[in-house]
């Protein structure tokens, strides 16, 4: 029985939260490729580079 009647959002209300639901969204797309990542197997590559290994004198 409490009628209250919520104001106009101001345009930068609108701006604020739209802007933390897009954060709050990345940051579950981070997590969830974070998780991925620890659940995936160990890199098969070889370590360094291997034009580094291959000095040539002049």
């Amino acid at each position: 029985m409490n009628d209250k009647t919520n104001p106009p959002k101001s345009s930068e209300t609108i701006r604020k939260s739209r802007l933390a639901e897009q954060l709050r969204a990345n940051l579950q797309k981070r997590k969830a490729q974070s998780r991925s990542r620890r659940t995936g197997e160990a890199d098969q590559r070889p370590d360094g580079l291997g034009a580094a290994k291959e000095m040539k004198k002049d």
